[in-house]
């Protein structure tokens, strides 16, 4: 198993919207391990493809960091505990609801946390790591971080959900992410930092 480095904020590959892939795409379970591994290793919950480079539909995801809040209900607490998931090939059907706001990060752009609004229900149709096809409807915290993820294939990124004046505020902090300037604890990718001579 590897960890891979995260791409930083900035590389294009962040901004295509990810092609479907079958089930014969090259090593695709050693993806999916070194996926898992990448992001338990960067301390995430969730992980798309294009934030390792390859602009392809799929993501994972593991809430269990969050099921130790005790403001939740018991019932929310055990679903977050348990939801490791792949998706593959995702495409959401609704997302249902009224907006609510919730403070995001992204593991490609560390150090920046903004309250983001989202709808609190999504239902999604995917195929998981066996290429089950499946249709699920999931909310609260679990729905968001599938958002979050879903978003990545898609190219969109949770800053490009705040508001004119946020991201004018940020812009500073952006750009130094995409040269690289910046402490991040795991393995990173940056796409202007220039190699020196």
């Amino acid at each position: 198993m590897m960890i891979l480095p995260i791409v930083a904020y900035g590389d294009p590959v962040l901004r295509k919207v990810s092609k479907d892939i079958d089930k014969d795409y090259p090593d695709l379970d050693q993806l999916i391990e070194n996926m898992w591994e990448t992001m338990y290793a960067s301390h995430g919950v969730g992980l798309a493809a294009p934030q390792i480079g390859r602009a392809i539909r799929l993501f994972v995801i593991d809430t269990e960091p969050f099921s130790d809040d005790e403001d939740l209900s018991e019932q929310e607490r055990s679903q977050l505990a348990e939801s490791k998931m792949v998706f593959i090939n995702a495409k959401i059907i609704e997302e249902t609801g009224e907006e609510w706001s919730f403070n995001e990060g992204c593991l490609s752009i560390p150090d920046i946390r903004e309250e983001v609004m989202r709808q609190p229900t999504v239902t999604i149709e995917f195929c998981d790591e066996n290429f089950e096809k499946k249709t699920q409807t999931f909310d609260g915290i679990l729905a968001r971080v599938i958002q979050h993820e879903y978003d990545h294939i898609e190219g969109i990124l949770f800053t490009d959900k705040l508001s004119p004046l946020k991201k004018r505020m940020l812009k500073g902090k952006l750009s130094n992410i995409s040269k690289g300037k910046i402490q991040v604890d795991y393995r990173m990718r940056f796409p202007e930092l220039k190699k020196r001579r």
